[in-house]
């Protein structure tokens, strides 16, 4: 699950995307003030900051350096309204990970937290990320862009394996031993051939999950 803290003083907005996010395997806290949201940070350090840039007790941008003077690697994305860009692109130099201007579409904003994460490689505690198909290990759910996908379990842990080693080609013996013999089920390599093709089409053939010719496959991010 990937934890967010939402520091936004509309609460119109921050409600709609917190409803939003927390339908796409996302926890969400929300803080009004930047005083509330330091006394959060004592208890607990989320996966990633989402940040307005105007709030009542300062600005985001003296916020996002205090965090940074503590926790340098903690992602953070500003969101501003169009006639704060130029401060935007100021406070983004000193230490924001990237910024979204309001009105902005819901989808966009977590693709641009899943990308972010990609990039950062922290992908939560329990969160795989590829492109824009996330596996949650915790509760066995599987997303590819705003969509859950339901999975067999082969195809589960023939995708768990593949994002858990992302990055590493993964023999097509390997796979057969780890997915199958593992639980004394002796299978030829065509179940292998045939639960990849199921896979990557419930994926809708993600150009992140490589095929490498008469050896194995491999994911790696492609964006």
């Amino acid at each position: 699950m990937i934890d967010v803290y939402y520091v936004e003083d509309d609460e119109n907005i921050a409600q709609a995307v917190k409803e939003y996010l927390e339908q796409r395997d996302c926890k969400v806290s929300i803080f009004h003030t930047i005083l509330e949201t330091k006394a959060a940070f004592r208890a607990y350090i989320p996966t990633i900051v989402l940040l307005d840039w105007n709030l009542p007790d300062g600005q985001g941008n003296e916020f996002c350096q205090w965090i940074r003077l503590r926790w340098d690697n903690l992602p953070i994305i500003f969101l501003t309204v169009r006639g704060d860009s130029h401060d935007i692109v100021t406070g983004f130099s000193r230490g924001a990970d990237d910024y979204v201007v309001k009105p902005f579409e819901l989808n966009i904003l977590y693709s641009r937290i899943l990308a972010l994460l990609r990039r950062a490689g922290q992908t939560g505690r329990t969160c795989l990320i590829c492109d824009d198909v996330l596996l949650d290990k915790k509760k066995m759910t599987v997303f590819c862009g705003q969509r859950e996908i339901t999975l067999s379990q082969p195809e589960y842990q023939l995708l768990l394996l593949l994002m858990e080693n992302k990055g590493k080609t993964i023999t097509r013996k390997q796979l057969l031993e780890l997915i199958w013999d593992s639980n004394g089920n002796y299978v030829n390599d065509n179940t292998l051939t045939v639960t990849m093709k199921r896979l990557r089409e419930k994926l809708n053939n993600p150009t992140c999950l490589k095929t490498i010719r008469s050896f194995g496959y491999r994911m790696e991010d492609s964006i």
